[in-house]
């Protein structure tokens, strides 16, 4: 058993300071014109006992152990060595104090006599189609450093890979993982369980490695997604009980899409069809769903995220009640809550991306928000379903996803776009937005702040096939203010949450990159290849310094990783390790290019 301590993952003094700083220390942005909405409205899926429960042990262990090296998703992390009765019936005979506190003694105690540590409920796995030195490895990488590294790298994903223990598939219910039928990759560190979104890199990665025939590793995370939809009508946002109340980026069908084209295999098409069709359903009706009259009176269907829970995330009950404590009523605190779980379900949390006001957190508002980037995601998944429709010869549902593909194109183009900026802005709603209601565009109501995710629609060759539009993209992009020293900003507000200025994360600097290079732009396709060199060369310096690849880097400075956020810096790094090993397989490293910072 790995022996559990309160300081056995550090968490600093920087969340405390994080938590009393936040709503006065940001740059105070202009407010609004939109009133902001304090209507809690849609559906709940309740948690179970045991999450419940571990709520309770971790708000406990925060009064005991203190701020400092306290990580709260690590308590609900936590897995029962008996049953949860024994259990809480123990918690309650713990001797308290006059104030009705537990001495650190006597909770250490109870927690090392109780509970497996946090993380046990996964065991290492050795992936049998994992190759040290594959044959053929990134063919284009010609500098001997650089591809040393990239072996290294490459070899991150043995300790990357987990199964689910006999006890989870055993004893369900002792355990907040989820049961699993197939092996999993995990980000790294406090991220101990499989991720909606970070699985697409990491699937993307197993791609680029074919020939060490990974694609077995990358067919069990699509079978693990799948069995979420199967069970909950929607991918989750992480293998965690407490996570079946909300989604993530709706990648599945470009994962599936990835491993079709290098494997042919279709009996995998034929399964994940059904579940894909499931998928879009969720994002694409009821409280996901909103109705946009554009300017020239057509109405245009687009999503959102929301997320179907209105309480402290369980993960983080501690950090979202300290948020919450400013508010006034019960009603706005379940507003607030529901407003930071579909934050969550947007992977950007948190950013000032989603704030009325970039200086106070309360008012995060990401329901009231349709964002580009989801739009852009749905619209691939469009275009995915009818391409998997017609492989299996369902040309009826292909000509009607092609047609749904073009529509959304057109609402992308009506809703988010601005001529000015050349860029797609995020849309703020009215407030009282109903999937049956039908709001009518204003420009005003266009978010006229840079993000990286204003130029995610270059991901889909529907837009960075038209390069005419590809070029003015480009320069809005150099001028953006959002390319720095050694990759893209996630934006330009430096307000401490780690989806804001000064981090670059993976991801968004893949899909910029990816679709700057599949246009026939020229100028397009060097301004990726320079972006690439400067994401490769600061993951590499990284690495060298800390042995460690990183969840995310300061765009700022080459080597450095980052910071902000609810959490310390995490390593591992699923998405990153997938990210830079695509760049390397698509640009290479020539012999004489320095890799070290310049």
């Amino acid at each position: 058993m790995a022996f559990f301590s309160h300081n056995s993952n550090p968490f600093s003094l920087f969340l405390f300071t994080y938590l009393i700083l936040l709503p006065t220390t940001m740059d105070i942005a202009e407010a609004s014109s939109i009133e902001s909405c304090s209507v809690n409205t849609g559906p709940v899926i309740p948690t179970t006992p045991l999450v419940k429960f571990l709520q309770t042990l971790q708000e406990t262990a925060l009064r005991t152990f203190g701020g400092i090296n306290f990580d709260p998703k690590t308590y609900v992390d936590l897995s029962l060595k008996s049953s949860l009765s024994t259990t809480v019936d123990a918690f309650h005979k713990l001797q308290r104090n006059a104030t009705g506190e537990i001495s650190v003694q006597d909770l250490s105690k109870f927690i090392e006599d109780y509970f497996l540590g946090a993380g046990d409920d996964l065991v290492i796995y050795d992936p049998p189609d994992f190759v040290p030195k594959p044959e053929g490895f990134l063919p284009k990488v010609e500098n001997s450093k650089v591809r040393a590294w990239a072996l290294e790298v490459h070899s991150l994903w043995k300790n990357l890979s987990r199964k689910v223990s006999h006890s989870v598939l055993n004893q369900p219910e002792f355990h907040t993982l989820l049961p699993l039928p197939g092996p999993v990759v995990i980000p790294g560190s406090r991220f101990r369980e499989a991720y909606y979104w970070d699985s697409y890199w990491i699937i993307r990665v197993c791609r680029g490695l074919m020939a060490s025939k990974m694609y077995t590793t990358a067919k069990s995370i699509l079978t693990n997604l799948m069995s979420f939809i199967d069970k909950y009508g929607h991918v989750l946002n992480a293998a965690r009980v407490y996570c079946t109340n909300r989604s993530q980026p709706p990648l599945l069908s470009a994962m599936v899409h990835e491993l079709y084209k290098r494997t042919g295999d279709l009996e995998l098409v034929r399964k994940a069809l059904p579940a894909l069709l499931k998928e879009y359903q969720f994002w694409n009706t009821g409280i996901h769903s909103v109705t946009i009259q554009d300017n020239r009176a057509r109405s245009h269907k687009l999503s959102r995220y929301y997320a179907m829970w209105n309480k402290p995330r369980p993960e983080s009950t501690t950090i979202d009640k300290a948020w919450a404590s400013k508010l006034l009523n019960s009603s706005s605190k379940q507003h607030f809550y529901r407003e930071v779980a579909s934050t969550a379900e947007s992977g950007w949390d948190f950013s000032t991306r989603w704030m009325r006001n970039t200086s106070d957190i309360t008012t995060l508002s990401t329901t009231s928000i349709l964002p580009v980037d989801l739009n852009v995601f749905i619209l691939r998944m469009e275009l995915d379903i009818a391409f998997f429709a017609k492989v299996v010869g369902d040309n009826k549902t292909s000509e009607s996803f092609l047609e749904a593909s073009e529509r959304r194109k057109q609402a992308i183009n009506s809703v988010f776009w601005n001529e000015e900026m050349r860029q797609w802005l995020d849309y703020w709603l009215e407030c009282g937005a109903t999937p049956e209601g039908c709001q009518v565009w204003k420009a005003s109501n266009q978010n006229h702040n840079t993000y990286a995710s204003n130029y995610v629609p270059l991901w889909i060759n529907l837009f960075n096939s038209d390069t005419s539009l590809v070029k003015k993209v480009k320069k809005s992009l150099k001028s953006s203010g959002l390319v720095r020293a050694v990759g893209i900003a996630t934006s330009l507000a430096n307000s401490g949450n780690q989806w804001d200025f000064p981090n670059g994360w993976a991801p968004l600097q893949h899909m910029i990159i990816e679709g700057l290079s599949s246009s026939e732009s020229e100028e397009a396709r060097s301004l990726a290849k320079d972006i690439a060199i400067r994401w490769i060369r600061t993951n590499y310096v990284a690495y060298k310094k800390t042995g460690a690849m990183h969840e995310k880097y300061n765009v700022e400075k080459c080597g450095d990783f980052g910071g902000g956020g609810e959490y310390i810096p995490q390593t591992g790094f699923g998405w990153s390790n997938g990210v830079v090993l695509a760049l390397l397989e698509e640009f290479g490293w020539p012999k004489d290019l320095k890799i070290d910072c310049q």
